[in-house]
């Protein structure tokens, strides 16, 4: 039989320690140094095939 001082754990009132996350956090960001390196590397790269396909251009073109 239960006793009404009886509880259980689910019983028990739900209060979680961390409230519910709703977005995005500074934790799941990657750093702007890192951002900004990728950025350049991007632009370097597609500088490259840019000229890369330039130079075939003007080879082709004779």
């Amino acid at each position: 039989m239960k006793d009404a001082n009886d509880m259980s754990a689910a019983d028990a009132p739900m209060n979680p320690a961390t409230p519910a996350r709703t977005g995005p956090n500074e934790e799941d960001r990657a750093p702007m140094t890192f951002t900004v390196r990728v950025f350049i590397y991007l632009v370097g790269v597609h500088f490259i095939a840019a000229f890369l396909f330039f130079l075939f251009y003007v080879a082709g073109g004779k």
